[in-house]
């Protein structure tokens, strides 16, 4: 049997055990290069998912600390739905994907890996981006290292501003 490694599971999962706050409210906190963070909008900002299914692969995070999209304010949802219509267009002129997903997973019941925070998941996704190595290996095969990433989609949104 062939074994596949991908230590970016590993420290997924550790960091899952390991608490210290919410990862996004220590996000919004903190050096936005560092913590991955595109882009600030007054009630969400956007950020690179650090363990990404496809480059490219962003979330819209208000800085509300809510879980559910009743305890959001119509203010937040709002603007979530610009910056993800923002990302889709800046993410299309980057990297032309021909498709995407969009989606969030309200409670850990619903497969979200952060349940305590909403956030918004923006996927660029490409004919044949999903094979036997994300389902199989659980491997993510990425052509692109999520610091030059961070320098495209930053330069993309501050073009627009």
């Amino acid at each position: 049997m062939d074994h596949l490694w991908s230590p970016w599971r590993y420290q997924y999962v550790q960091k899952e055990k390991t608490g210290g706050g919410c990862v996004f409210c220590n996000a919004a906190a903190g050096r936005d290069e560092e913590n991955l963070v595109v882009y600030r909008a007054r009630k969400n900002y956007i950020i690179l998912n650090l363990y990404p299914y496809s480059t490219g692969h962003l979330m819209v995070v208000p800085y509300e600390h809510v879980d559910t999209l009743e305890d959001a304010s119509q203010e937040t949802l709002e603007e979530m739905m610009l910056l993800v219509q923002r990302s889709q267009r800046h993410l299309r002129e980057i990297y032309k994907p021909p498709g995407f997903n969009l989606g969030m997973n309200l409670g850990q019941s619903a497969g979200a890996g952060i349940a305590e925070h909403i956030h918004m998941h923006v996927l660029p996704r490409w004919p044949g981006d999903t094979n036997f190595m994300t389902t199989v290996a659980e491997t993510r095969v990425l052509p692109e290292d999520l610091a030059t990433t961070w320098r495209k989609l930053s330069a993309a949104f501050v073009k627009m501003d």
